[in-house]
Parts: C-alpha cells; sequence; structure tokens
C-alpha cells in the first residue's frame, strides 16, 4: 500500500465519467465493481506509473527499512506491463529500497516473514506471521477478526517503530 491505487482510479474514472464517485458509492465493492473500467485501467500503459503516493508512506518506510528488513511485495505479473512500471515508481518515490527488496509475483502465498501489510483478505488470510490490514473502500465492510486494521501510514509507524 505505497501506491494510492484507489485515487488512481478515482482520478481515471473522473476523467472518462465527468464526475468524482462518492467514498459511499465504491465502499464494500472490489474496484472491478466500483469503476466499471477499471479492468481497462489496469491495464493502460502509466497506470501504475503514475499513481500517487499514499501520504507518510515515504517517511514510515524508510524508518521501517532501518530496524527490519523489509522486501516489497506485488502481485505484478497478473498485469505485465506493472513490472517494469511498478520497479520504476519505487526506483523514483523508493530509493532507499534496493532492487533485492523488490519481489514481483503472482500469488503472495509464497511469501514467509513476520509481518505482512496489505489491504487484500486474500493474501492476508493464509499469511502465517503478523497481518496488518490497511483499510480501503473495497474492504471496509468486511470483518477483520485476524488482522490489525490501520487507517493510514501513521498508524503502521505508531504499531511498529
Amino acid at each position: 500500500m505505497l501506491a494510492d491505487t484507489m485515487e488512481q482510479f478515482f482520478q481515471y474514472d473522473e476523467r472518462d465519467f465527468g464526475r468524482r464517485r462518492t467514498l459511499d458509492e465504491v465502499t464494500g465493492k472490489p474496484e472491478s465493481m466500483a469503476f466499471p473500467r477499471a479492468p481497462q485501467y489496469v491495464r493502460t500503459k502509466d497506470f501504475f506509473r503514475t499513481a500517487p503516493v499514499m501520504k507518510q508512506s515515504v517517511e514510515t518506510l524508510f524508518e521501517l527499512n532501518k530496524r527490519y528488513e523489509v522486501f516489497i511485495v506485488s502481485a505484478a505479473t497478473e498485469f505485465p506491463q506493472s513490472l517494469f512500471e511498478k520497479h520504476q515508481w519505487l526506483g523514483e518515490h523508493f530509493p532507499f529500497i534496493t532492487w533485492q527488496q523488490m519481489v514481483f509475483c503472482g500469488l503472495k502465498t509464497i511469501v514467509e516473514a513476520d509481518i505482512m501489510i496489505d489491504d487484500h483478505f486474500k493474501n492476508l488470510d493464509p499469511f502465517k506471521g503478523y497481518t496488518i490490514l490497511f483499510s480501503q473502500p473495497h474492504n471496509l465492510l468486511q470483518p477483520d477478526n485476524r488482522h490489525k486494521r490501520v487507517h493510514g501510514w501513521s498508524d503502521i509507524a505508531d504499531i511498529l517503530l
């Protein structure tokens, strides 16, 4: 949850439909239902390359990287053009993350670590370590009994720093 892809969906959708959807309109819906053209957007050149950076993510991850062995894991192979775009994006916005710390894969279930931060239950549920659920409109209505829910990077800093 370094890239604010939700904001990117809002911006693309507003560009195409002439008005910004409200949070109520998208809450509880997968991106593909909340934004009719979402499947096209994620296959559009530069969608991932130009995504906004999540607030406080740079500062928090910089500090986490000093204390922990940090890996950025992305299921980037789902959208092949995103591999290069995400690599470039990370290099631009998080230059302290080395190429050795970037893991691009198909399923995050291959990850064995102590902590996982994600916004999708499909990635957190099978994980054996400590899980942090990053709140996003698509997961706001789902119960989060097993995962520690956070609403931003300042919450993550409070927990891990």
